[in-house]
């Protein structure tokens, strides 16, 4: 079953159950009233006779039980579903002939009634018009002692009950249909997105095609859904992009070390000298594919989440330990710039890493002797790393391709070109950026930048 017709089928169960529960607490509360309305009736009929016996004893003496029930009889008709009649001995008089049923016809009944000569009774009893409630109040002139009936036919009244009954039982469920169908429109309008979601899924299964977005309107929890699979797919699609840049680059930068490796081992001869040449090559070439196969590892896992590990880092600390790590890259004038003595949340690692590539860059491109100096500094809130040199400089136009992958940096670098691509993977880690600039006396100034987040340190 969908996930549509369940939602509808519990709606309309819900809506039957709060209608079944509407309806007998209906019945019940009609049935209540129709009980106390019976009584009621009783009630004032016993109530107007009283009044009626008191009235005519006081202004006349009457005659006799018997005139003086005939006489109340002749003044008062029953209500719908209503009759009266008298008993005075064995002798029976009803008011009008427009009843449901002769109910005085019934011997034991009058029998019954014949006897109450003190109180009131009321009871019920059957007859052809179904169960009658009924009320007999005693009169007594004289000697003679006569019995006022007054009898209600209680379902005919209730039949009423029944009918206004049955009749909200089938407006509730016409209206269960109604809802049922409103239902199932605003649950198919409420499950598109997941719907589209579900789609969308099959045809990236079917078609590898990541590029795929759903549209995301409104804000609740759909929307929300929807917004989730848009950012599963862009990390997918990253995922899979950083897989085939990988693939790609590996194949293309491995395979030309491992040709001149085999060419070599080919050609080599028993000569001892061509062989120690020959290893020396290889070797060489064995640890330039090592330090490219790690930069290769490194780029491809700057595109997932736990690239860098966020801890306080003392940007003084770090300046300093990266220009003391870096001293023993080249005879150079090492420098630091300046210090910012500042605690900030970063990845400390990937920062000395990113330093250490740029001095390694910049030791490639400067002489014994010359100048590479390092400086932190925190600016408008962001931090700020830089490394300069006194070298050659990078031409303006070179500036933003050099720090794309396996571009080489300067007039003529060397080394694998992902260097620099690592550092600006690592600046945005950090949702930062890296770039190149002049740096000031000449020469170039490599600086990464990242938002300044204060840390206390533990």
């Amino acid at each position: 079953m969908s996930a549509r017709a369940r939602i509808v089928g519990w709606m309309l169960f819900l809506v039957a159950l709060a209608l079944s529960v509407s309806l007998s607490a209906t019945w019940s509360i009609l049935l209540n009233r129709l009980d106390a309305r019976v009584s009621a009736e009783l009630e004032n009929e016993t109530e107007k006779l009283r009044r009626f016996v008191d009235n005519e004893t006081r202004n006349s003496r009457p005659a006799s039980a018997a005139a003086l029930l005939d006489l109340f009889l002749s003044v008062n008709a029953p209500d719908r579903w209503e009759t009266y009649f008298r008993v005075v001995g064995d002798e029976v008089k009803i008011s009008g002939v427009d009843r449901l049923a002769a109910v005085e016809d019934d011997e034991a009944l009058v029998q019954k009634i014949a006897a109450v000569t003190d109180r009131p009774m009321a009871g019920w009893t059957d007859s052809a018009a179904g169960r009658v409630r009924y009320a007999a109040i005693p009169v007594q002139v004289g000697d003679e002692v006569g019995q006022f009936v007054v009898a209600v036919f209680y379902d005919a009244h209730r039949e009423e009950v029944v009918a206004s009954v049955q009749v909200l039982a089938i407006t509730g469920l016409a209206a269960l249909g109604l809802a049922g169908g409103a239902g199932w429109f605003v649950a198919g309008r409420a499950l598109a997105p997941i719907r589209l979601v579900r789609q969308t899924a099959e045809a990236i299964t079917d078609s590898s095609d990541l590029t795929r977005r759903l549209e995301v309107t409104g804000n609740d929890d759909v929307a929300a859904l929807a917004a989730t699979f848009n950012h599963m797919l862009d990390r997918l699609d990253r995922a899979f992009a950083a897989q085939r840049t990988f693939a790609d680059d590996a194949g293309h930068e491995l395979r030309t070390p491992i040709t001149v490796i085999r060419g070599h081992l080919e050609l080599m001869g028993d000569d001892p000298d061509d062989q120690r040449d020959t290893l020396a090559l290889v070797n060489d070439e064995l640890i330039r594919m090592n330090r490219l196969v790690d930069d290769l590892l490194t780029l491809a896992k700057a595109g997932q989440p736990n690239f860098v590990t966020l801890e306080p880092v003392e940007l003084a600390e770090l300046t300093v330990g990266a220009v003391a790590r870096a001293r023993a890259l080249a005879d150079r004038k090492w420098r630091v710039d300046e210090v910012a003595e500042d605690y900030v949340l970063a990845d400390q690692q990937r920062l000395t890493q990113a330093l250490m590539q740029l001095m390694a860059n910049a030791v490639r491109h400067t002489n014994d002797g010359d100048l590479v100096a390092v400086g932190s500094a925190v600016r408008d809130g962001q931090v700020v790393l830089w490394v300069r040199d006194s070298g050659p400089g990078v031409p303006p136009e070179d500036r933003e391709r050099i720090f794309q992958r396996f571009e080489r940096s300067r007039i003529a670098g060397e080394g694998s070109g992902l260097g620099l691509s690592i550092v600006r993977s690592i600046a945005e880690a950090h949702e930062g950026r890296a770039f190149v600039m002049d740096a000031p006396g000449g020469g170039a100034q490599f600086v990464l930048t990242f938002p300044f987040v204060f840390e206390e340190p533990a």
